[in-house]
């Protein structure tokens, strides 16, 4: 049966990752390799100066799957080109515990293995439900994941393109459809605490508030918000194509 590698950022330890494999093996055999620790806010990061230590994860006496220590970028890429015994016919990563919308793509641990098997040229999926409570349950948003991975593998996606689900943490009989999203203009308000810790030296602690841009159902913010599944087709590229006119002109003189 073919491998499909299921991952995350949260933690081998999540509930999210072992629903999102037992709801895969409908579509081929689920492959667990997981950050040992959360890694949730580590991006596209990848360890380059520490070995990568591989152990097996068990929970009451049950092997789970593999805890890596590094970062999701580094557990996708090596599960891809290391662990596995051949190339994943699908690379999922989830369910992540909080919404992973807008500008939090660049952020997200989640997003970013899910980057790394669209780069490795495997049809790739996101998946993340729209709350940070371990308490919720995110059974449902696998069975969706489940469902739009079986039209990713059906589809002939762009190469590079993954999908970046999120789901309403609802009843699947009150999530009012799904709709095909562009990432909202939402953004964070950058703040930080300065703190003393107890022995006088000051640190700082992250504070800043997520401001939500309400802009019509075609957005992932506010379709995940209205209690629609959205799904958003992603492509890591920073090439600014329009802006080269503009700089060719501007800066012609120099040489």
């Amino acid at each position: 049966m073919s491998l499909i590698l299921v991952t995350n950022d949260d933690g081998i330890n999540s509930p999210g990752v072992k629903v999102l494999a037992e709801a895969m093996k409908s579509l081929g055999e689920p492959f667990i390799a997981a950050p040992a620790i959360q890694q949730s806010a580590t991006g596209r990061s990848v360890t380059i100066e520490t070995p990568l230590r591989v152990s097996a994860y068990y929970e009451n006496g049950e092997k789970i799957g593999l805890a890596v220590n590094g970062t999701p970028s580094d557990t996708a890429k090596l599960a891809i080109n290391a662990l596995m015994k051949e190339k994943p016919i699908l690379v999922v990563s989830g369910v992540n515990y909080g919404r992973n919308t807008s500008i939090n793509v660049q952020y997200s641990g989640t997003v970013a293995a899910a980057a790394e098997g669209a780069l490795a040229g495997v049809p790739s999926l996101a998946v993340s439900l729209d709350s940070f409570s371990l308490k919720s349950d995110p059974s449902v948003a696998a069975e969706i994941a489940a469902q739009i991975a079986k039209k990713a593998l059906e589809m002939d996606l762009p190469k590079g393109v993954f999908l970046n689900v999120n789901v309403p943490n609802l009843p699947k009989n009150e999530i009012k459809g799904l709709v095909v999203t562009r990432l909202s203009d939402s953004y964070w308000a950058d703040s930080y605490e300065k703190r003393t810790d107890p022995f006088g030296r000051e640190y700082y602690w992250f504070s800043g508030q997520y401001k939500v841009v309400e802009d019509g159902l075609e957005s992932d913010d506010s379709a995940l918000s209205m209690g629609y599944v959205s799904i958003t087709p992603l492509r890591f590229n920073f090439f600014d194509e329009k802006t080269v006119p503009l700089l060719r002109e501007e800066l012609s003189e120099i040489f």
